[in-house]
């Protein structure tokens, strides 16, 4: 039996609970690397925000989607006092379209881990409706499940994140 990448990576737990995928293209690339579950990204290679396609059934022109991606492991994995820090949020995603078109809530701040290897979650929601959805106060100790039940976002539709550590001269290739 396969398990699933969210529970191994412990992401269902730390970041979000149990819930069922909807059946819908979301892909995150950065440059030309699609984000897998558990890969491992290089900080320099994850500077510039991603492109991030969403897809459905292209028909409902009035449905949006809200995006979010979090370090649950700020400052350091075993010490993550700062769980979960806000790297970037978009909101009013039109359907079957990019991030690109949404509204930056909060713009994208590369990750850069200092100690460890942390995990980058991407989170997609689906919104109530247009202009549902209001930035946070901080990044710091953003909480991605109260955020979702605060503007009645409901389970996600759709997560997958990468790993990321500080990069030294000695472990460029």
């Amino acid at each position: 039996m396969s398990r699933d990448p969210l529970t191994l990576g412990r992401v269902i737990g730390d970041v979000l609970d149990m819930f069922v995928p909807a059946d819908l293209k979301f892909t995150v690339t950065y440059t030309s690397r699609q984000v897998k579950n558990g890969c491992e990204l290089k900080p320099s290679a994850v500077a510039i925000k991603p492109r991030v396609d969403i897809g459905g059934d292209g028909q409902d022109l009035r449905t949006f989607y809200t995006l979010i991606m979090t370090d649950p492991d700020a400052p350091s994995p075993s010490d993550p006092t700062l769980r979960e820090y806000l790297h970037w949020m978009v909101a009013d995603i039109p359907a079957t379209t990019s991030a690109s078109l949404g509204v930056e809530m909060m713009n994208y701040e590369p990750p850069r881990p200092t100690i460890g290897i942390h995990r980058f979650v991407f989170v997609l929601f689906k919104q109530v409706g247009r202009q549902t959805v209001s930035p946070p106060p901080s990044r710091s100790n953003f909480n991605t499940r109260s955020f979702a039940q605060r503007h009645a976002l409901g389970s996600p539709l759709a997560a997958v994140y990468f790993n990321a550590q500080k990069e030294t001269a000695g472990r460029r290739r």
